[in-house]
């Protein structure tokens, strides 16, 4: 037997290849290996890697979960290299199939002072026929549940992200048996699984989760970093759970690819790690990870204000007459950029006729540059919506094109809620998404671009595919570099990444974009929990709120919408140039002071003194805090019920002598006091729905 260890960034790796070279992924985990937690029989159980090819048999009680696969059983070693580059260590393992020929690599690229690895997989086929591949894992690792003593279905628990349009980052925890994986035997075909299929990658979940052992308080994390189809699962095997990750598969997802003699195919890449604490201390590794891929720019680090028109507001329909008075509120409220959201190319009803992306002349009589101009006058930099990868049904556009721009199935273009979608693979397609993005950056100045996108284009494309799911990962695939290279030519540009609010909430898109849309939720109570849950699924400085103050409101509607955006990224909406002067003073305050601590944001990790929130929770928090930092921001919503009074934990703060103050608003009524002993601060609001936003510093000692 050999043996590769690692030990990086508080993480341990030990990989073990025996004398016949096969090739076991022991242990990666917080802690070292307790060699006794793995019987020598399962040992041959912990796979560093499963791939399934067209044709191979399959082992085990497998069921329909991706394990015992051929040839995975079959790969042997082939070497490995060690080493550094400009991330941190990179592990590479070297296999190979002696009866195919087909050749893997698993990647394990480390990042320096971060508890998290990003892994993916290289297929080579260097034999003589080609193979159909079903099923490759980016990552995968037995024995999650090896540590302590107790059982798993007591020590267990796995925390899933669900999501939904409007219904964001609805976090659920569950013990292992709640999802049917009841510990009866050393081996079931029963597997929990998350899967996405279709172009919007978080339609249902959020493509992450974690999974905490609480007898040995350690937490298991990871996200899939795909804007398409993904999949990952956990089953039990040898008696140990298993976690695969993946990017599409045959089963799952429709997606089968042929590699012929000489072709390569890379596995999507997914981010794993482990760390010592519960849920929030593997968010704050994940938000350290994130930052760390994510593309450098400006806009992350300056947090600037953004006024949005769409939202409680024109609803996508502008005109110069609606939008001048907009502009005017927006700029004397302390808005940044302001962004002309949908409806600006048609006069009338859009939804069937997008893709020329031109101004209508009804709308803008004197231009759309007139406005823009107003914009920038006004000291804002000016923005306008688009939805770049459909087109109409009824677009003039279409005149332009022919089958091989979009996506086909059976021979017919797929259509969803009117639109066709367009195929970023075809260099038309590019050139005329090229047009656009240079019409509005270079002919109209524009600074800002909300990038919609509201269809989902299902399992794929049948056009120079090996299957549909094929078809929609290339698609996928050219549509990154395709913004890979907007960005590299416009560096200044910002593009809000959204796709009807969250619905495409995933680490390939926002490692890239530096803001993402969270949600199209149009009732300010019913965001809080959205927002409040918004930092474990991203970064706080990416996390773009509406605040969308009414007409018909109170100073405590101003004040709960403007403390929903307040620790993340304001997108301001709403009739600002309607509100009393008294509610637009509100407003203005509250944006002042997201200025003062806005450069803040970009470095803290959240916390949630209530837990996880639900949209059924009467009291809802969140809270940021920079580390090395004696200053904790806290938002807190009363949202619904008659208890005026709740108390938070801050158990990070038991036993210290703290200031704290109700830092917006500062005139309006609440009560607090702090019992340092138990750590606990109680919050007293006024009645529901009310929300405060409180500043808390450790007192310096004399």
């Amino acid at each position: 037997m050999s043996r590769i260890e690692i030990r990086e960034n508080g993480l341990h790796l030990v990989l073990e290849v025996t004398p016949e070279q096969d090739v076991r992924l022991l242990h990666f985990g917080a802690n070292a290996l307790d060699e006794a937690r793995i019987r020598e029989e399962h040992q041959p159980g912990f796979r560093l890697m499963e791939l399934q090819l067209t044709g191979e048999d399959r082992a085990e009680y497998h069921g329909r979960t991706h394990r015992a696969s051929y040839p995975g059983l079959r790969m042997v070693y082939a070497g490995h290299t060690n080493c550094r580059n400009e991330f941190g260590r990179k592990l590479e393992v070297a296999l190979r199939d002696p009866k195919t020929g087909l050749e893997a690599v698993q990647h394990l690229q480390f990042y320096d002072g971060v508890q998290t690895i990003r892994a993916w997989v290289e297929l080579f086929n260097a034999g003589s026929a080609a193979v159909g591949v079903e099923y490759v894992s980016s990552f995968a690792l037995t024995g999650l549940d090896k540590e302590g003593g107790q059982d798993r279905d007591d020590k267990m628990r796995l925390s899933i992200p669900h999501t939904g349009w409007q219904s964001e980052l609805q976090w659920r925890t569950y013990r292992l048996p709640e999802l049917g994986l009841s510990h009866l035997t050393d081996r079931s075909s029963k597997r929990i699984s998350c899967s996405n299929t279709g172009s919007w990658s978080a339609a249902e979940h959020v493509p992450m989760a974690v999974l905490e052992n609480r007898e040995a308080n350690t937490s298991l994390f990871w996200q899939i970093e795909h804007n398409g189809s993904w999949h990952w699962e956990i089953f039990d095997q040898v008696d140990q759970l298993t976690l695969l990750l993946s990017g599409p598969t045959e089963h799952d997802n429709h997606w089968w690819v042929s590699l012929e003699p000489g072709e390569r195919f890379v596995s999507v890449p997914v981010a794993v790690g482990v760390t010592n604490g519960g849920f929030e201390a593997a968010i704050g590794q994940l938000t350290a990870y994130r930052r760390r891929i994510r593309r450098p720019n400006a806009d992350n680090r300056e947090l600037r204000i953004i006024f949005n028109d769409y939202m409680n507001c024109l609803w996508g329909s502008p005109t110069t007459e609606k939008l001048l008075p907009l502009i005017d509120a927006a700029a004397e409220a302390g808005c940044e950029y302001f962004c002309i959201d949908a409806g600006w190319y048609a006069p009338g009803e859009w939804w069937d006729g997008v893709g020329e992306w031109l101004p209508s002349s009804e709308r803008f009589p004197v231009g759309i540059k007139y406005v823009l101009d107003y914009i920038r006058g006004k000291g804002m930099v000016p923005g306008l919506w688009l939805e770049l990868e459909v087109m109409g049904i009824n677009s003039p556009k279409l005149a332009d094109t022919d089958d091989s721009w979009f996506f086909l199935r059976h021979g017919k273009r797929v259509m969803d809620r009117s639109r066709y979608q367009l195929d970023y693979r075809n260099p038309k397609v590019v050139a005329h998404a090229d047009e656009v993005i240079r019409r509005l950056v270079e002919d109209y100045g524009v600074g800002y671009i909300k990038m919609d996108y509201n269809i989902n284009a299902g399992i794929g494309t049948e056009a120079a595919a090996d299957s549909f799911g094929d078809g929609l990962l290339q698609h996928n695939r050219a549509y990154l570099a395709w913004l890979d290279r907007i960005f590299a030519r416009y560096p200044e540009l910002v593009i809000e990444n959204c796709s009807s609010g969250g619905m495409r909430m995933d680490y390939a898109m926002l490692s890239r974009h530096s803001i993402q849309s969270t949600s199209d939720q149009e009732n300010f109570v019913n965001y809080a929990a959205i927002a409040a849950a918004s930092p474990s699924a991203l970064t706080p400085e990416q996390s773009a709120i509406w605040s969308y103050p009414l007409r018909e409101g109170d100073d405590e509607e101003v004040v709960f919408n403007m403390v929903n955006a307040l620790l993340l990224r304001v997108h301001q909406s709403g009739h600002l140039a309607e509100l009393s002067p008294r509610r637009r003073e509100l407003v203005k305050e509250a944006l002042d002071y997201y200025k003062s601590i806005r450069a803040d944001i970009p470095e803290a990790l959240p916390f949630w003194p209530l837990g996880l929130p639900k949209q059924q929770d009467d009291w809802v928090s969140l809270g940021l805090r920079r580390p090395g930092s004696d200053t904790i921001y806290l938002a807190v919503w009363r949202t619904r019920g008659e208890t005026s009074s709740q108390i938070l934990l801050l158990s990070t703060l038991q036993g210290e002598e703290l200031d704290i103050r109700c830092a917006y608003p500062q005139d309006l009524g609440c009560a607090w006091s702090w019992e340092a002993a138990g750590g606990q601060l109680t919050v007293t609001l006024p009645p529901a729905p009310s929300a405060r936003l409180f500043e808390i510093r450790r007192r310096k000692q004399a």
